[in-house]
């Protein structure tokens, strides 16, 4: 379906993509994966023709050449799904889904509104969701809002074309990612070509048939088969070198000592959420969507709406806002970095200095030498790539985005850290490094809590692991009860589900001896 050829993009001063290969099949899933800044974006955008490959490039589409950037008929059988999503978020979803596509209309030319809404509903609901669809999608849950994208593009197709999914899985939890993988794998059995972009590795070796990696812009290898291949000799292929994700030893917190605690807090879903964080101690959060999971450590700090409860540092109670909850001491990184966490405009050294300009300052001018020397300081712990200051935020891969997001709060020296989905669409070696930081920061005695829709990292980072659901905490895991199997049981409900099994079989057995 698809031959690419020394495909290559230049920017000023960077070289983002060189003399790239790629093929992909009939009925494929092809996987694309590499560190951020690898190149995989500047890829889709060239297929996508977004943006004018270099001279010298060749892609065949259906056995045809083509040139991308001057779109003929055939490049409309390619279908990106982009990580933003690119939907309307005033619009409902059945409009959302007319896009491009268009409406069932019937006499005079007016839209068949209610047909429009059983399509809709019925589509969807084949990816496990049911949302409102005459609601506005900016109001709808991200995993709905995923659904809506990858529908309408597979609806655009018609069952026959490209479809490019750029970490379509990024805000999904386990259950939604299965009902999306069975919807893939039927577009590909029905002759889709897919490509998809995931820096989740189990999810590469479980769905794709073939993976292409690209490293500093270069293809390492393409086509290569994924039966038979280990995680580790994925990620070897990615970085280079094995990474050492190991967790540490894990540090001894003060007893009955609690920096951080949470009385009875009530927010948009949370239902009178109480918890308590010692110092160095690392406390996690895990949920399904919707189950306030991803909305606790934004009401902790004032971001999100907390309509009852206190929220006490060191026995001092914090106010409602982020302003309030700076000076006690906190810093919040949020899950959507790039409208909540950071100023794409501002340049990186700007970024990371912006929430503590006082020791910068002389009287009332900013030392901006000073300025620039502690902002690299900081930009060069979290290992930014590039290291460039003055680069403007917008301009850095995701994973490095983060990364400066992290420098900035770092250098608050905060006494209590809240981080919502840390390493979400982040590449092994960003997701590595966000691990060690925050590890640094529980041994020097810092206060964490990380709200997580990753499993494993729950389980990987903390010492102890809350379980939300509907609002609620419903069960606590520690210690050699917070392993991976125990942790999905209880948030699913499965665990619960079994335990009422094993009291039904109880009580079963026992009125059949009398």
């Amino acid at each position: 379906m698809l031959d690419v050829q020394s495909l290559s993009k230049t920017f000023p001063g960077q070289v983002a993509l060189d003399q790239a290969a790629f093929r992909l099949h009939s009925g494929e899933i092809h996987a694309l994966v590499g560190q951020n800044g690898s190149g995989k974006s500047t890829f889709i955008k060239l297929l996508s023709g977004y943006i004018r490959a270099d001279r010298g490039a060749r892609v065949d589409l259906f056995g045809q050449p083509v040139d991308l950037w001057h779109r003929d008929s055939r490049c409309g059988r390619i279908r990106v799904v982009h990580q933003d999503l690119d939907l309307v978020p005033s619009l409902n979803a059945v409009e959302n889904l007319g896009l491009g596509h268009g409406y069932k209309t019937g006499r005079f030319g007016r839209i068949r509104w209610r047909k429009e809404i059983a399509e809709a509903q019925r589509l969807l609901s084949e990816f496990g969701v049911t949302p409102n669809v005459r609601e506005a999608v900016g109001l709808l849950t991200a995993a709905e809002r995923a659904a809506v994208a990858i529908v309408r593009a597979t609806r655009r197709l018609g069952g026959q074309g490209i479809l490019i999914l750029d970490e379509p899985t990024a805000s999904l939890n386990r259950g939604e990612v299965n009902a999306l993988f069975q919807a893939i794998r039927q577009a590909a059995d029905a002759g889709v070509g897919i490509i998809f972009v995931s820096h989740i590795l189990d999810e590469v070796l479980n769905l794709a048939d073939r993976v292409t990696i690209l490293r500093d812009g270069r293809v390492v290898t393409t086509g290569m088969p994924v039966a038979g291949m280990s995680e580790e000799e994925l990620v070897h292929e990615i970085v280079g070198d094995v990474v050492d994700d190991r967790r540490q030893p894990k540090v001894t917190v003060k007893q009955g000592v609690h920096r951080l605690e949470v009385e009875n807090l009530v927010g948009i879903t949370l239902r009178g959420v109480s918890l308590k964080v010692r110092p160095g101690e690392v406390l996690g959060v895990g949920g399904l969507v919707g189950s306030g999971r991803e909305e606790i450590t934004g009401a902790i700090f004032g971001a999100t709406p907390r309509f009852l409860g206190k929220v006490l540092v060191d026995k001092t109670k914090v106010f409602a806002t982020p302003h309030e909850s700076i000076k006690a001491g906190m810093a919040y990184i949020p899950e959507d970095r790039k409208s909540l966490g950071m100023l794409p405009r501002h340049r990186a050294y700007e970024h990371v200095t912006l929430p503590h300009l006082g020791p910068l300052q002389k009287r009332t001018r900013l030392r901006r030498r000073l300025e620039l020397e502690d902002a690299c300081e900081w930009l060069n712990r979290v290992d930014l790539d590039p290291l460039d200051p003055f680069r403007r935020m917008e301009k850095f891969s995701g994973g490095n985005q983060q990364k400066a997001v992290l420098a900035r709060w770092m250098r608050t020296d905060p006494k209590i850290l809240l981080f919502s989905d840390p390493t979400q669409g982040v590449d092994v070696g960003a997701k590595a490094l966000v691990h060690r930081l925050i590890e640094e920061a529980a041994r020097s005695g810092v206060s964490i809590v990380v709200a997580s829709s990753d499993v494993e990292e729950l389980v990987r980072l903390c010492d102890r692991v809350l379980v939300l659901r509907g609002g609620m905490i419903v069960s606590e895991l520690s210690d050699s009860r917070l392993t991976v199997d125990r942790l999905m049981a209880e948030i699913t409900g499965t665990q619960n589900r079994r335990r009422g099994m094993r009291v039904a079989e109880r009580l079963s057995e026992q009125v059949v001896l009398r």
